[in-house]
């Protein structure tokens, strides 16, 4: 099949300005075209690295901007990361995700980096990490270590992306996706939206992901959770920018769906404040990876008894099989 990478602001506005009914049908065709539709792909985020990013993104309580009570911690312990994969597996994940808060891995973190990936795919789990910028040698590093997932978030759209973060570029984030993608290992990249910026900005943010020379594998869509001492929990808490209109939610879901048909588009930060007829619109509108558990790093989740209760409503099951962009061979739209 051909998957387009050539979509226009013009396109993708357009899809966001559609009546939502039509809108959240169109996805769920192309959902139903290449997903299975009654199969969630369940995931679980740890913190292997707390605290102490010199980064100043604006919605971080991990950066040493915030005044959000977040202590900064050592790199776990191999061991114990390899404890809490093998408990994510019994309540089945099928994706373990690990976070550290840097800016970037220093050489001599790699060592244990490599022992933890290799731990964690030895017991059948597919691994993701994140710990910021990444040079081509440490991409190598990780491949080799058999990472199955490197996620980057590119956050925003560019134009927007300046008034959450000083410290890092658009630019920097999208190189080390290149370092990412050049290295063998699959992409994972979304946003967070309810920031406080515009639909014009949404529409730019899924242009961005949508044009890239190939799509993420998976492509996380948080709500900003606002946390207090942090640059924009301050700033929006208690305001009617707090949090995003919920049907603008779903929208941003369903177009995230219809422009990057093959790519596993997951309810990320948010979702514990998320009614749930808003997460069954986002399934309905494609959405088809959640992250289970109590927390995200150091924000909450809604965790696996809610998760449960709502598949069983919704008729889910946990997703077993592999994504379709690492199932199947893609061929690209002509430039």
């Amino acid at each position: 099949m051909t998957i387009r990478t050539d979509w226009t602001r013009a396109e993708i506005a357009a899809l966001f300005d559609l009546p939502f009914s039509e809108l959240v049908f169109h996805a769920a065709t192309v959902h139903r075209a290449h997903h299975a539709p009654d199969q969630v792909q369940l995931c679980t985020l740890l913190s292997i690295k707390t605290g102490g990013c010199p980064e100043d993104c604006g919605y971080c309580s991990q950066s040493v901007k915030a005044d959000s009570g977040v202590a900064a911690t050592k790199l776990m312990d191999v061991q114990a990361v390899l404890q809490s994969a093998a408990q994510a597996k019994d309540h089945g994940s099928q994706r373990f995700c690990m976070g550290a808060a840097w800016r970037n891995p220093k050489d001599r973190d790699m060592p244990a980096i490599v022992e933890i990936v290799k731990g964690v795919r030895a017991m059948g789990l597919e691994t993701c990490m994140t710990l910021g910028m990444l040079t081509p040698k440490q991409a190598d590093m990780l491949a080799e270590a058999g990472l199955d997932y490197y996620n980057h978030n590119i956050d925003s759209s560019p134009e927007y992306y300046e008034r959450v973060i000083t410290t890092r570029t658009m630019d920097q984030r999208l190189e080390t996706l290149s370092n990412v993608r050049a290295s063998g290992i699959n992409v994972c990249s979304g946003g967070i939206v309810g920031m406080g910026e515009t639909r014009e900005d949404r529409v730019g943010f899924i242009h961005t992901l949508a044009t890239l020379p190939a799509h993420p594998e998976s492509v996380p869509v948080n709500a900003l959770v606002p946390v207090k001492g942090t640059v924009l929990g301050d700033m929006l808490a208690d305001t009617p920018l707090a949090k995003i209109d919920d049907i603008e939610f779903v929208r941003t879901v369903a177009v995230a769906r219809i422009t990057m048909p093959l790519s596993m588009v997951r309810l990320s930060a948010g979702r514990e404040s998320m009614s749930e007829a808003t997460q069954a619109l986002c399934v309905m509108a494609g959405a088809n990876s959640i992250f289970t558990g109590d927390k995200l790093l150091t924000a909450p989740n809604a965790g696996d008894d809610s998760d449960a209760a709502l598949f069983a409503k919704l008729g889910l099951t946990a997703l077993k099989g592999e994504e379709p962009l690492r199932a199947c061979p893609v061929v690209e739209a002509a430039e």
